[in-house]
């Protein structure tokens, strides 16, 4: 079963509240998403291999690490996602990115995709994907379907806040991802939304309604 690996590092939990103030406005509410993906990418990245090379000094040769051949893939769920690529580019400024567009049917309440593309080399990758928000799960599940149809070597979740249903859903659907989250808030209220949560990541980031 994917490991749901929960952030509760203070810089992050900090963050998270100034996430949820409905009074944050847009500019500082998108520089904190980024900020957030910056310190979880950092944990995502923990099991990354290393290697051992020489380096030399000012004063004497060095045997130091540094990482071995591993390649990165960010994958942003559309649109709200895009806010948490920068934060990782910080980090990862190699990486490539794919991009999932997914809209909710308003019948069926099932995921459809409207935009995919990855990088051509996706299946060389370790894919992580970005999602501030991991509500009913139907939208990762979609996404991660779509990124595992180009067989990369593996793949992880970045969410900023999770409600325990899509933390199910994602887990069950995909046993082998595991699922990096700030916070995992108390449930969905009747319209789909986080509670407490902070709103609609995607209006708070881009400043639409």
């Amino acid at each position: 079963m994917g490991r749901v690996l929960i952030m509760d590092h203070p810089l992050i939990q900090h963050k998270l509240s100034l996430l949820r103030d409905k009074n944050t406005g847009v500019k500082e509410f998108r520089e904190v998403v980024g900020e957030i993906a910056t310190l979880l990418c950092y944990e995502a990245t923990r099991d990354l291999p290393l290697k051992e090379v020489e380096i030399e000094t000012p004063v004497a040769i060095a045997k130091t690490k540094v990482i071995s051949g591993k390649k990165i893939a960010i994958v942003p769920i559309l649109r709200a996602g895009l806010g948490m690529v920068e934060g990782v580019f910080n980090l990862l400024p190699a990486a490539k990115v794919g991009h999932v567009g997914l809209y909710r049917n308003p019948e069926t309440l099932e995921a459809v995709e409207y935009y995919c593309k990855m990088p051509s080399d996706i299946n060389e990758r370790e894919v992580i994907v970005l999602d501030p928000m991991l509500a009913t799960g139907g939208s990762a599940v979609a996404a991660i379907d779509l990124v595992k149809k180009y067989h990369p070597k593996s793949v992880k979740m970045m969410n900023i806040i999770g409600a325990p249903e899509g933390v199910e859903k994602v887990t069950q659907a995909h046993p082998d991802v595991d699922i990096y989250i700030a916070a995992l808030d108390e449930k969905l209220n009747d319209h789909g939304y986080i509670v407490p949560g902070l709103g609609d990541a995607g209006d708070r980031i881009f400043g639409t309604k």
